[in-house]
């Protein structure tokens, strides 16, 4: 029959979310220009434009979610996300790659300066000789093995967290409960896909919780010195993605109240327990080559 289906491919109908999200993106980026020029009403167009991405990924996103509830998320169609996800996921590799790059670049090869009383004082040509070292003379950094390694393991305990919620899902058999220790821990049973998502989602929030206190508290500035700079930026976009990867969670948690997932179908959480293990690998990194490597031979901040 003309126009039947005989693929396994789903063909997307014309839809108004890449022109509704592309606009909004432009309106964001303007706003956000003028308001950091202090320009009129820059921070209201900056908010309209974010508020503008926020409904175009949540209409957009819902739209998908219909998709797979109307079949069209074929074995094919999944593996396709699948490697979408991965392909996306080492766009992210490179994203922190570029940050360890410039804090290896400025450790390894160091621009002479010293830190008293929260002022930098660079070398000038023709003025008193400083030895470059790293960190800067006189900075304090924060000491490696209390909140960075509280929150290593609290990020180690949320990759296992997750990857319990989501064995209990592929092993999911609705209409009988597991017995003994499967049971008990929840594996087999929609039980053990709720209570792991609720302990990574709960990890999550405690990790940038710790995170926020730590920067309130953080002995150096952001800007006007290089280890400054580069520890938040790392750290700080690593935050930022820890932040992303908890609304992820809470909206398959959402997702697993009301169903959504069976052990053959649930692309949506599995995408999440993906990315939030990449976010426990990139902070593997940033704590072994950030706080300890990075701070080494460095006074440390007391309180």
């Amino acid at each position: 029959m003309a126009g039947a289906k005989n693929h396994d491919y789903h063909i997307l109908p014309p839809s108004i979310w890449p022109l509704v999200g592309s606009m909004s993106a432009l309106v964001m980026a303007s706003g956000g220009i003028m308001w950091m020029h202090d320009a009129a009403h820059g921070g209201w167009l900056f908010l309209a434009g974010l508020a503008g991405v926020l409904f175009t990924m949540y209409s957009w996103w819902a739209d998908v979610v219909r998709e797979a509830h109307h079949g069209d998320h074929t074995p094919v169609v999944q593996l396709h996300f699948r490697y979408g996800m991965i392909l996306f996921i080492a766009s992210e590799v490179m994203f922190f790659v570029g940050w360890f790059w410039a804090f290896f670049d400025f450790s390894l090869f160091p621009t002479a300066m010293t830190f008293a009383d929260g002022t930098v004082t660079r070398a000038v040509e023709g003025g008193a000789a400083v030895v470059a070292q790293w960190p800067p003379k006189g900075l304090e950094v924060i000491d490696p093995f209390e909140f960075p390694l509280l929150n290593t393991l609290i990020l180690l305990t949320s990759g296992t967290t997750v990857t319990w919620a989501h064995h209990a899902l592929i092993h999911d058999q609705r209409g009988g409960e597991k017995t003994g220790l499967w049971g008990l821990i929840g594996v087999g049973n929609r039980d053990g896909v709720l209570k792991g998502l609720w302990l990574t989602v709960i990890l999550g929030l405690l990790f940038s919780s710790i995170q926020a206190y730590e920067y309130v508290h953080a002995p150096f500035p952001f800007k006007g010195i290089n280890y400054g700079a580069s520890f938040f930026m790392a750290t700080g976009f690593h935050g930022f993605h820890v932040l992303i990867g908890t609304i992820f969670l809470i909206v398959c948690l959402v997702r697993a109240y009301k169903g959504d997932f069976t052990p053959k179908q649930h692309f949506g959480f599995e995408a999440a327990a993906w990315y939030w293990h990449f976010v426990d690998v990139v902070w593997l990194f940033l704590f072994v080559t950030v706080y300890v490597w990075g701070g080494w031979g460095a006074p440390i901040h007391a309180g």
